[in-house]
């Protein structure tokens, strides 16, 4: 019997949103990990998470991605679950995590964009969130 996409919270859908994005380049490396965790501690919509619950979030996406069509599921699960005022938060989290390493290739960029159509988060407030995370991750010799 084939997995069914799953009801999620809204915390759970950014979080297996920042694991999806994470493995899209086959590896989850410990800068995204950190960054997994620095979100889930410092982004509002987390005030009421309970962060030991990350690890057993994540392998459940683990688990729904290593399924038959994995990442539409993620997809379809995550959009169904966030209410369309965390679309924005969601994609800034993604944004975050698939920037941590400081290597962005192809794989990861077409998971971003699958994301941001996924979430329809608009051109306008995709430019703007990519920009903000690149001055975050900026150095003072001007790399990053």
């Amino acid at each position: 019997m084939a997995e069914v996409a799953p009801a999620l919270t809204p915390q759970e859908a950014i979080i297996y949103l920042m694991v999806m994005t994470s493995a899209s380049d086959g590896a989850i490396n410990d800068a995204e990990l950190r960054t997994i965790g620095r979100v889930v501690r410092s982004f509002p919509v987390f005030s009421e998470a309970d962060e030991t619950e990350l690890v057993k979030t994540a392998e459940a996406c683990g688990a729904l991605m290593a399924s038959e069509g994995g990442l539409h599921k993620v997809l379809e699960s995550a959009s169904a679950s966030l209410p369309p005022h965390l679309c924005e938060t969601a994609y800034s989290a993604v944004v975050d995590v698939v920037t941590a390493d400081e290597n962005l290739d192809v794989t990861e960029i077409r998971v971003l964009e699958l994301i941001r159509n996924a979430l329809s988060v608009p051109d306008d407030g995709a430019q703007a969130i990519e920009r903000s995370a690149r001055a975050r991750h900026m150095t003072v010799d001007g790399t990053g």
